[in-house]
């Protein structure tokens, strides 16, 4: 269970999944993948057209020398869209800044349409943004489809068993807002 502390340790609770719910998503999910190293941890699922990255973990004495770059490119080479949630920038907590710098300069973009709400088990909500890179042009629909797929397979996997409720019930934590109009 050490991956499992190691993500504790380093994400903010109301991101992280029950040991139990991620046991069985590494364990009865062909498509849900957990890779670990000394130096990083990547849960993902991959799907037929798109990969979700549930949980990207850099240990701290690596990052910034290429690390997370090297993991990133490894899921490019599959060919397929890359959707990940990133926390909002915080101008109090670095860390939040740094993160969307690396995904930016990994080449992903902000699919600044899509509203992405989640609630935790105190009935607080959060929002988390979604991230994408792609090897060729996808509209915003197409990754608000996607994510929705992603909060089917992974966030609601066996989430009434585990948690009660439906961790992401994507006609409720997901919506796709009007272009802006100047």
């Amino acid at each position: 269970m050490n991956w499992y502390n190691r993500l504790n340790e380093y994400f903010p609770e109301e991101e992280m999944k029950a040991y139990g719910q991620l046991r069985d998503l590494i364990h009865d999910q062909d498509m849900y993948h957990k890779e670990e190293t000394e130096d990083y941890l990547i849960l993902y699922g991959e799907f037929s057209s798109f990969v979700f990255v549930d949980y990207l973990l850099v240990k701290q004495k690596v990052r910034g020398k290429g690390v997370g770059s090297r993991v990133i490119q490894k899921l490019k080479a599959k060919g397929k869209p890359i959707l990940l949630e990133v926390e909002p920038v915080d101008p109090e907590v670095a860390d939040t800044q740094k993160r969307v710098r690396f995904y930016r300069r990994n080449g992903f973009k902000l699919a600044d349409r899509v509203h992405y709400e989640r609630e935790t088990e105190d009935g607080d909500t959060f929002t988390l943004n979604i991230h994408y890179w792609s090897p060729k042009p996808i509209g915003q629909k197409t990754i608000m489809n996607m994510m929705a797929q992603a909060c089917d397979k992974i966030h609601n996997f066996r989430s009434k068993q585990h948690y009660g409720r439906l961790q992401a019930d994507p006609d409720k934590v997901l919506e796709l807002k009007d272009p802006v109009l100047n």
